[in-house]
């Protein structure tokens, strides 16, 4: 794709940008919500979850795609992939060599009523497995959206008309190879710059962009797993006392950045099986964790003096996908409260680990799938004292969480909002995060998206 052209006010304008975390509490403009933690803050929610359905407020329909919606400012956006259906599917979701033909769209709705605004489309042939739409949430800020697609399309739009504004191609531009899965590491806004994993050729696993202009500032680490490329969990910040830092989860280890210049702080290996970084990495007080399927969990100590790591426990030696100690997530982010982890682990279990030893307190099969079943999700948002849990069967749970090693899990409702309608791991699933915003959920699958109310009346 071509680069496009910025006025002098755009620039202005994204001159004054601040972090995301100071944007609006009751939207939901990028991954994990306002403050890239997947808490959501509002109040005035639903105490019990009605035995039948939710409020509709409003649906539309869509095409396939595995990424969440974004609200901002009265808009909804979302990214899905319009297959082109006159061409033959491949039967094996693993089958790269035959291109699937389709376009990835953009999609702006408005946020009260649903009707759709603009679209913004480009031809997107694929070439990954899973090949069901993109994966990455858009991250909106100001005046401005952004999108990243699976076969690296990185695309800056204009929220109130849908023109493109700049974009940048990894495969063509940097050098990178397509991921098996696709890029789905959800772009970073730091302050002025635009933070992603790329995979390129050199050292650009990592590249931050001037957000307004599409112009490279820095870029970091080399690419090390052809398969995977960066793999794919998001960036992200850690603030630890006098240091803050850019922490980058990559298939081979855990890098830490300068966010300002790219210049490497420390590196601790953690070669992870089948590239599986995908669940975002959580900081907790001055303590990382990641969570891997094959690998397992790691937790480092962060240095409050300055930029340095220790690990404080990992997955012992021997652990597989069956036979798991602590927690081995495919894509659920971890919440975490009090000193204890709440993730979904290999098969489907919603399991409570304590932080300072990721010791297991409990688990459950209740929560995602239902039953045992591999790679079986669901995704968790706490709610001040309380859990909404989004499983794969399009259900929404609301629950209490605890460390009570009898009764940890209390399940308050459950109410169906979607029809899993993705069937790429040989059942019907929905793997899409949603938002929560101005006391609504908004949630897709691959034929529609919805609204719904969660306000208390």
């Amino acid at each position: 794709m071509q680069s496009f052209g910025v006025s002098k006010s755009l620039v202005f304008a994204i001159a004054t940008l601040v972090l995301i975390g100071t944007v609006r509490a009751d939207d939901w403009p990028q991954w994990l919500g306002p403050n890239r933690d997947g808490i959501w803050r509002e109040t005035g929610i639903i105490k019990k979850l009605p035995s039948d359905a939710l409020p509709v407020v409003w649906r539309q329909l869509v095409a396939e795609g595995y990424s969440g919606p974004a609200v901002a400012d009265g808009k909804v956006y979302l990214t899905d992939w319009l297959r082109d259906t006159s061409a033959r599917k491949p039967a094996n979701t693993f089958d790269l060599k035959t291109a699937q033909p389709g376009k990835e769209r953009v999609l702006c709705f408005d946020e009260k009523t649903g009707k759709p605004l603009w679209t913004f489309e480009y031809d997107c042939p694929y070439r990954v497995s899973y090949a069901a739409g993109p994966r990455c949430t858009p991250l909106v800020h100001g005046n401005r959206v952004w999108t990243l697609g699976t076969m690296g399309d990185l695309i800056c739009l204009d929220v109130e008309t849908g023109k493109p504004i700049w974009s940048k191609n990894f495969i063509k531009d940097f050098g990178a190879k397509e991921p098996l899965w696709g890029f789905a590491g959800h772009p970073l806004l730091d302050g002025d710059q635009l933070i992603c994993f790329v995979g390129g050729k050199g050292d650009c696993l990592a590249i931050a962009f001037d957000a307004a202009t599409g112009k490279e500032r820095w870029r970091a680490l080399p690419t090390l797993d052809e398969t995977h490329g960066p793999g794919y969990a998001p960036p992200i910040i850690a603030e630890i006392g006098k240091t803050r830092q850019l922490i980058v989860w990559h298939p081979n280890g855990i890098s830490s950045l300068d966010p300002k210049t790219g210049n490497v702080y420390w590196t601790q290996d953690f070669p992870v099986k089948a590239g599986m970084t995908i669940a975002t990495p959580r900081v907790i007080g001055d303590r990382l964790f990641v969570t891997s399927f094959y690998s397992g969990p790691m937790m480092l100590q962060l240095s409050q003096d300055g930029p340095a790591e220790r690990v404080l426990w990992k997955a012992r030696d021997g652990v597989t996908e069956h036979k798991t100690d602590g927690l081995h997530a495919v894509m659920c982010t971890p919440a975490v409260k009090d000193g204890y982890i709440y993730g979904v682990c290999s098969y489907g279990q919603l399991r409570c680990l304590r932080v300072d030893s990721g010791q297991r307190v409990w688990e459950t099969f209740k929560a995602a799938a239902g039953k045992e079943q591999r790679w079986g999700n669901a995704f968790i948002i706490p709610n001040g004292d309380r859990y909404f849990i989004f499983n794969e069967r399009g259900e929404l749970i609301l629950a209490n969480l605890s460390p009570d090693a009898a009764d940890g899990y209390e399940e308050l409702g459950r109410v169906k909002v979607l029809e899993p309608t993705n069937q790429l791991v040989n059942r019907p699933v929905v793997w899409t995060h949603p938002a929560f915003a101005n006391k609504r959920m908004y949630a897709r699958n691959d034929k529609e998206i919805v609204c719904v109310s969660l306000a208390d009346k």
